[in-house]
């Protein structure tokens, strides 16, 4: 806690020096992480008040106040169990916002419908949480599903939760698309990136190095189409990294939105060289398919849904696919702790 108050400190004393809005991307990403910081404090420290008053009424031992003492520690226990799992959320972008990206693997419609499954899995998840999602980019399927899909979720450690969902994911069920209604395995592809402010030091991006085209947005006919060119693509040149976004009417958000998710897998491109680790993003994924998948989930022939990281499973499927995840993301956070 002291090195937090003294980084907030710090923070509140770049904050009101006169130069400070001079340049507003720094300065919105400054108090964004002050205030972030400061909530941080502020909740422990209510949290610790809160712990020291129940002490001194338990120290009155009065049978009159048993009740209301036996539950205020019920609740005092919940919490310390939710801050106890936040506290495994100290990577160095944890507590930024993530942008989720979910991607058809083998399979066929199948796997089309499966990746729009885990769409709306991650988008309950996200909701329960009390996070706000955007839908940026998707990329409808030709008979089912969908493609792809681009997800921004905003919220205090969003990135923190979600990195424990990057890899591949394996459905097996019967098929609703196989007139014979045989057992088909799907895969999809999902790709968690911490979302990364235009100031960021650690990305630079020269604007000779993009393409950028505009077209019009594919929708589903009729009054939904798009009359105007509206849709963007960016091409960075140097790593062949293709982005699109055109989910919004107008074309400066979708520039914007599409220019997010490029800095943010140029920005994962880094932290990989960085790491010295071979399997970089540069728009090429893992090979969604048999042997590498992160986690089953079963409906038929029974119910499962098994993590083969963590080993943490539950027969409830339905309910993990309602958004149900933080039992797997709690268990994948510990295993990840160092001893």
């Amino acid at each position: 806690m002291p090195a937090k108050e003294s980084l907030l400190a710090e923070l509140d004393k770049e904050i009101n020096s006169e130069k400070f809005w001079e340049d507003p991307a720094h300065a919105q990403r400054v108090s964004k992480n002050a205030a972030s910081l400061r909530g941080y404090i502020n909740g422990w420290k209510g949290f610790e008040q809160r712990l020291q008053d129940s002490l001194e009424l338990a120290a009155l031992d009065d049978e009159a106040l048993r009740i209301d003492l036996d539950s205020e520690i019920s609740e005092i226990e919940n919490e310390l169990q939710r801050r106890s799992f936040t506290a495994m959320l100290s990577g160095p972008y944890d507590a930024d916002d993530a942008l989720l990206a979910i991607h058809a693997g083998a399979g066929g419609t199948d796997s089309q419908d499966w990746a729009a499954m885990l769409m709306r899995m991650y988008l309950r998840w996200a909701e329960k949480r009390g996070f706000k999602t955007e839908i940026l980019e998707t990329s409808e399927g030709e008979e089912a599903g969908i493609k792809s899909t681009t997800i921004s979720v905003s919220g205090d450690y969003a990135y923190g939760y979600l990195r424990s969902e990057k890899g591949v994911h394996r459905l097996v069920r019967l098929s609703p698309f196989d007139a014979a209604h045989r057992r088909h395995t799907s895969f999809s592809l999902v790709e968690v990136l911490p979302q990364v402010a235009f100031d960021n030091p650690d990305v630079q991006i020269d604007p000779a190095d993009l393409k950028i085209d505009v077209f019009r947005s594919s929708g589903a006919g009729g009054q939904n189409v798009q009359k105007n060119a509206t849709a963007i693509r960016i091409t960075h040149l140097p790593t062949g990294i293709v982005v699109t976004c055109q989910n919004e009417r107008s074309q400066s958000q979708n520039r914007e939105f599409a220019m997010r998710i490029l800095l943010a897998r140029l920005f994962e491109i880094k932290k990989a060289e960085k790491a010295e680790e071979v399997a970089i993003l540069r728009g090429e994924y893992t090979k969604a398919e048999w042997g590498s998948q992160i986690r089953s989930y079963v409906i038929h022939p029974y119910q499962m849904v098994k993590d083969h990281r963590s080993e943490y499973e539950t027969g409830n499927t339905q309910a993990v696919l309602d958004g149900d995840l933080d039992g797997f993301m709690e268990a994948y956070l510990k295993q990840q702790r160092p001893v």
